[in-house]
């Protein structure tokens, strides 16, 4: 029997690049590290450029080890933060909800990503998250939100850092579009290194 594309069982582990980008001070670290460590920081400083976490998680039988980039969201690191971008499976764009223009600025971050992720598609694996859902000064209502993730067929989730609301939930659900996009590659990559050219064909010979 041939294996039909790639073993995806518990032994073998699958490499992940994640990505959050997303204005300052939306709370991409705090994030982060809700997520990683189960653990809330408020006084972060402000990330220079980009610093690393990983995670390792069970999803469809593969032990998936998600390598996740924290980036600086202030706008002179801009360029230097696209840098990072290279290699990435899958992109977490973060807003804060209490602050309009962090929303607005979405179309830039998520401009500048697709246009420096090359060779990939507009459907490239990528939820947003409207964090601080836990404070009362909300300037974006979560239909607004969700009707811009709607027209751009993201998925959306309102979540928490603070009081790990629907963290989890997010990461796990752009890392699930992730590996199955993976796989999608993987075994397009295998399916065309062993299709026969018509050189590859016996001869017939005469009688």
């Amino acid at each position: 029997l041939i294996s039909q594309g790639p073993s995806m069982d518990a032994s073998k582990k699958v490499d992940l690049k994640i990505i959050i980008i997303g204005a300052l001070g939306v709370g991409k670290t705090s994030l982060l590290h809700q997520y990683v460590h189960k653990r809330f920081y408020e006084d972060y400083r402000t990330t220079l450029g980009a610093s690393i976490l990983t995670k390792i998680l069970p999803v469809d039988n593969t032990s998936l080890k998600l390598q996740i980039w924290d980036t600086g969201g202030q706008e002179r690191f801009r360029s230097m933060v696209s840098t990072f971008y290279k290699g990435s499976d899958g992109c977490m764009l973060a807003f804060d909800v209490t602050d309009r223009e962090s929303f607005e600025a979405l179309d830039n971050w998520r401009h500048d990503f697709l246009e420096k992720v090359i060779p990939r598609e507009q459907d490239f694996p990528m939820v947003v998250l409207g964090n601080k859902i836990d404070l009362c000064d909300r300037q974006v209502p979560k239909e607004t939100a969700s009707a811009w993730c709607k027209e751009k067929d993201i998925p959306y989730f309102e979540v928490s850092a603070k009081n790990n609301i629907n963290v989890a939930e997010a990461f796990e659900t752009l890392a699930k579009q992730a590996l199955t996009t993976y796989k999608g590659i993987f075994e397009s990559y295998l399916t065309d290194s062993i299709k026969l050219t018509p050189n590859d064909k016996p001869k017939k010979s005469c009688c």
